[in-house]
């Protein structure tokens, strides 16, 4: 089974450590299912597509606890985040299609999905059947395929997302040289 390259960023075997202790069904996307792929770019958090259901965002609720997580808001400082009044648990992760946390392993992104192109978007249980399984410092974990990472960074369109493109396309290319090489 193939392992998760070295990188800066987060603490990548605690988080999943932490997650899989906990049971949290989730996947893995964004710039750590890039590297996974062989993108040699750095990222600073970890991107997970999670299981919406009512007790799998108990189970995250539990681990992002465990990992001393609060909010992670653009502009404020770290104690100024961890002074916001938010509660931790399966209510608040419900009603949230995407949330940002600071924890002492390293930022993490919860989405609900990821885009797909034509505005169409990807859920964990559309995305698993097609994810790879990779070893995550003795854990196994999804990630997302290469496509779906790349589909979801052109609809994204942001700087770094344009800047990660090329090598990407060039990653995929590469694995299977009937992908497409640029958006449709």
């Amino acid at each position: 089974m193939t392992s998760f390259p070295e990188a800066a960023g987060p603490n990548l075997g605690r988080l999943v450590e932490v997650l899989d202790r906990h049971g949290v069904e989730y996947l893995i996307v964004g710039g750590i299912a890039a590297r996974a792929h062989g993108a040699r770019r750095e990222t600073q958090d970890l991107d997970c597509v999670i299981r919406r259901s009512r007790t799998n965002l108990g189970c995250l609720a539990e681990a992002l606890k465990e990992l001393h997580a609060h909010l992670r808001v653009t502009g404020m400082s770290d104690e100024e985040m961890a002074a916001l009044p938010v509660r931790v648990d399966a209510e608040t992760l419900a009603r949230s299609e995407i949330s940002t946390w600071r924890t002492d392993a390293g930022d993490i992104d919860v989405l609900a999905d990821i885009p797909a192109g034509a505005g169409a978007r990807r859920t964990y249980e559309d995305l698993l059947p097609r994810s790879a399984r990779l070893d995550a410092g003795g854990v196994v974990v999804a990630v997302a395929n290469l496509e779906d990472v790349i589909e979801s960074k052109e609809w994204a369109n942001r700087d770094k997302d344009r800047a990660a493109l090329p090598e990407l396309r060039e990653l995929a290319e590469r694995q299977d040289p009937n992908a497409r090489s640029s958006p449709e």
